[in-house]
């Protein structure tokens, strides 16, 4: 096996594709089949580059750039983002930069921070004998000065030559520099394209076919849930008039309630959380107060029924809430939509920039739209569908009560609200673990997320407790113990497999998880392969699929309807992991195929 002459970690100069220009760059791990090493530019850029196109630091001098930019200049493909900048003259500056790149270097185990770029431009000596000192000495003569600055071109657009020795050119003249940044900034280059990751969900045709299905079938379950017999043989439900479907009163209510939540979120209450880093290395911060947003919401209502608010309300106006919402969840997509359109590249989605207008709607195609430090898609997936969620169960119990006139909930309606209050409520309690799942991280903001954040949870996941309300099922005291005890199961299972992946995610080196067996990866990530996660592949959506159980089996078996929840969250789970192995065999290659190896099972032991 030949050996592998640069190791992960070491901080080499790696040539840009398509010029003669060399920079810093971070070796992340070599890939023996294809013979490449990958590494990571200063920018965030990660690159596979062959063994003749990177070179030791040692045999450069570093002249780094300012910081100052020319603020209309663009970069063109074969340029690196270090070509905008001005280069300092000084010595000094090029002595820090050496220094910086001894700090990198493994041996002081220090991480390197990739902001500012360092250039290195290939100029070949006149003979193989000139030394560095002498070729100083010929630049700083005017004319071949003047030579190399008309050679410049042309060199940059020619492939690499064999060179015997490189140096570092640097312009003297920044009068000279910075006339020519203004004269570039005046030409419109073409940005660098995005690669866009395969479709999803059935691709443009799909798109079509969910932006109609998903209210269609929400319409459906709350029309066909109101009949006295909702057995899907008595498909389709009669539709009411058209004016049953729309109530201003209804508006109001679901303005104010968002609106309610927006202020708890932007209270200067709870931790301020770091997001993982971007493509551009930027972590971006969040605020994780939603414990204390459930909490405040939990008095504000007590002290609304303590006053003598009707919240059977939600059950009588079901249907009018929840066209409501649609309506506010198609204006939230069509304005991240045309946002989007104004945004910077590098802040779009790879998932959401397909250039189909209808895809890149339905899909996102801004990944962390922000109005300042306001997310929108970190607030909308945690706060008013999630905790409306808990609202309308409580409403929902009230209705119960109210209809048949109980003293209190049965048992099968307690049983549904404690469940998904305690998953709602150790969401929001462990608020900060969302930051590492795929919808922060990778999907766009669109029509899919917002409708399914606004409305498909509020209106859908509440199936159970409406159903209740109309068809009551009563249970014994042992199916209660028996249901409580699969629930705490799932429960166990969601909440320790999560915690662990996120703790890995956040510190892979915490001397804590030094117990855990992993696979190293190019990327210079880690693939866990003990603990839950040597289980199966996603434990957390087993301990999910228990408590789905759990939560269906107190509504009986005399219909399939108050199943729905359970059938949707397979569907979904599966076709999470179909589109996670995608990414992943993408991203990690033959690691991950090492990793399938390993980890055989999917979601249930040899079972799936």
């Amino acid at each position: 096996m030949p050996s592998v002459k640069y190791q992960k970690g070491d901080m080499v100069m790696g040539r840009w594709p398509g010029s003669n220009l060399y920079y810093e760059v971070k070796v992340l791990g070599f890939d023996v089949k294809s013979q490449l090493y990958t590494v990571i530019y200063k920018d965030g850029t990660e690159l596979e580059l062959k063994e003749q196109d990177i070179r030791s630091s040692s045999g450069f001098q570093i002249r780094t750039r300012s910081r100052s930019r020319s603020p209309g200049r663009r970069r063109s493909r074969s340029r690196s983002p270090a070509r905008t900048t001005r280069r300092s003259s000084s010595r000094a500056a090029a002595a820090a930069a050496s220094a910086a790149i001894a700090e990198s270097t493994p041996s002081s185990r220090k991480e390197t921070k990739l902001k500012d770029m360092v250039e290195v431009r290939v100029v070949p000596l006149a003979t193989e004998n000139n030394s560095n000192n002498k070729h100083e000495k010929k630049e700083e003569n005017n004319a071949a000065t003047k030579e190399n600055e008309k050679s410049e071109t042309k060199r940059d657009s020619e492939p690499e030559k064999n060179q015997g020795r490189y140096n570092l050119r640097r312009r003297k003249d920044e009068a000279k520099l910075e006339q020519q940044e203004k004269k570039d900034a005046n030409v419109v280059t073409a940005p660098t394209p995005m690669v866009s990751r395969p479709l999803d969900f059935g691709g443009k045709i799909g798109a079509y076919f969910w932006l109609l299905f998903l209210p269609s079938w929400v319409l459906f379950v709350v029309l066909q849930v109101n009949l006295k017999d909702p057995s899907l043989a008595n498909f389709p439900p009669p539709v009411p008039p058209l004016e049953t479907f729309w109530d201003a009163q209804a508006l109001g209510f679901v303005v104010l309630w968002i609106l309610f939540q927006a202020i708890l979120y932007i209270l200067p209450v709870g931790k301020l959380s770091e997001g993982m880093p971007l493509r551009s290395g930027e972590r971006l911060k969040y605020r994780t107060n939603g414990f204390f947003a459930i909490v405040m919401s939990a008095a504000v209502v007590a002290a609304a029924v303590h006053q003598g608010v009707d919240l059977t309300y939600i059950h009588s106006h079901f249907l009018q809430l929840a066209v409501a919402t649609f309506l506010i969840s198609v204006l939230l997509s069509v304005y991240l939509y045309v946002r989007s359109l104004y945004a910077a590249p590098g802040q779009l989605a790879l998932g959401g920039s397909s250039g189909n207008v209808v895809y890149d709607f339905f899909k996102g195609h801004e990944l962390n739209p922000r109005i300042k430090d306001f997310d929108l898609k970190f607030f909308c997936e945690m706060r008013p569908g999630l905790i409306g969620w808990c609202l309308i169960n409580f409403a929902l119990a009230l209705a119960e009560m109210k209809q048949w006139g109980l003293a209190s909930p049965s048992y099968a309606m307690i049983l549904v609200n404690a469940f998904q209050l305690l998953y709602v409520v150790d969401g929001l309690w462990n608020e900060e673990a969302i930051l590492t799942t795929m919808d922060l991280m990778h999907d766009g903001f669109g029509f899919m997320l917002a409708f399914g954040d606004l409305v498909w949870v509020p209106f859908t996941y509440t199936l159970q407790a409406y159903y209740l309300v109309s068809h009551p099922n009563a249970l014994s005291l042992p199916a209660v113990v028996a249901i409580v005890l699969l629930k705490l199961v799932g429960f166990y299972i969601f909440r320790k497999s999560n915690s662990e992946k996120n703790a890995f995610r956040r510190s892979p080196s915490d001397p804590k998880l030094s117990h855990l067996k992993t696979i190293p990866t190019a990327t210079g990530k880690s693939l866990l392969v003990s603990g839950w996660w040597g289980v199966v592949r996603h434990p957390n959506y087993l301990g999910d699929l228990i408590m789905a159980l759990a939560w269906s089996l107190p509504c009986g078996f005399s219909h399939l309807l108050p199943w729905y929840y359970m059938i949707y969250f397979i569907i979904l789970l599966v076709h999470r992991d179909s589109r996670d192995m995608s990414e992943c065999r993408r991203k990690y290659g033959s690691a991950w195929d090492e990793y399938c190896r390993t980890v055989r099972y999917r979601i249930i032991p040899r079972v799936y």
